[in-house]
């Protein structure tokens, strides 16, 4: 975890403090955390977060080091006005199966009314309500990606202001829409990284456009314009369809 997370010459804590791609915040501080899939694990196997900034937390980097893993989401955030500085707050969100982080914010007021009952955040935050509406979805047996872009059209279509870079991972498939905020991809021999900026200057960085959707498994990468309205199944490529 430490290779993706603090190794690089413009990773995570760097790009906190100082983001180079970033439209809305210029700095990320008010918390970060980690998610990740052990080897041949259905699960996460944990979650760590804290409401400081990377320096704060002088036990993350022995952490990071130690822990291996087939998949790792982490993030930083930046707080809205008005909203809470918890490590609730913090992403990665988890239902147990997915982990979850939100670059942007929404309307908690216009947008809560589509909790079922017996869903409740576990903060005030928007990002959290994200989450948890995205949790129903998965309960109710959608696919990631269909439940990832689904959710983006219905919280769109209530929040016209909303900006909603989601990326959403089972571990084995990493979803992530652009609505507002930057996003870009990188492919290695063994995996593949998607950042919301380049964490080094070095090439085969690929920026992904605005209003677009990244799907990215072991089959590859494949980058497409994002449908928001009603979306059926049907609409989703097939498995083995080309990637771009």
């Amino acid at each position: 975890m430490a290779e993706l997370i603090l190794e690089p010459s413009y990773g995570l804590p760097r790009q906190a403090a100082r983001p180079r791609w970033q439209n809305i915040d210029l700095v990320n501080r008010d918390g970060f955390g980690a998610g990740w899939f052990p080897p041949g694990e259905p699960a996460p196997a944990a979650t760590y977060r804290r409401a400081v900034p990377f320096e704060a937390d002088e036990g993350f980097p022995a952490l990071a080091a130690a822990v291996s893993a087939s998949c790792v989401l982490g993030a930083v955030r930046g707080a809205s006005p008005g909203m809470p500085v918890e490590e609730a707050a913090t992403a990665p969100f988890t239902n147990g199966g997915c982990l979850l982080s939100l670059n942007g914010h929404l309307s908690r007021e216009k947008t809560a009314h589509l909790l079922e009952p017996g869903y409740v955040p576990e903060s005030t935050c928007d990002a959290a309500v994200l989450a948890t509406l995205l949790w129903q979805r998965l309960d109710g047996g959608q696919p990631l990606e269909f439940a990832v872009v689904g959710l983006l059209g219905d919280v769109a279509a209530l929040d016209p202001n909303a900006c909603l870079n989601m990326l959403a991972t089972d571990g084995t498939q990493i979803v992530a829409t652009t609505w507002g905020e930057t996003l870009c991809y990188r492919t290695y021999d063994d995996g593949v990284l998607v950042a919301s900026e380049p964490h080094d200057d070095e090439l085969g960085w690929v920026a992904v456009p605005d209003r677009h959707v990244i799907v990215a498994d072991a089959l590859g990468v494949d980058v497409r314009p994002l449908q928001v309205g009603p979306v059926t199944l049907s609409d989703l490529p097939l498995a083995g369809d080309p990637v771009v």
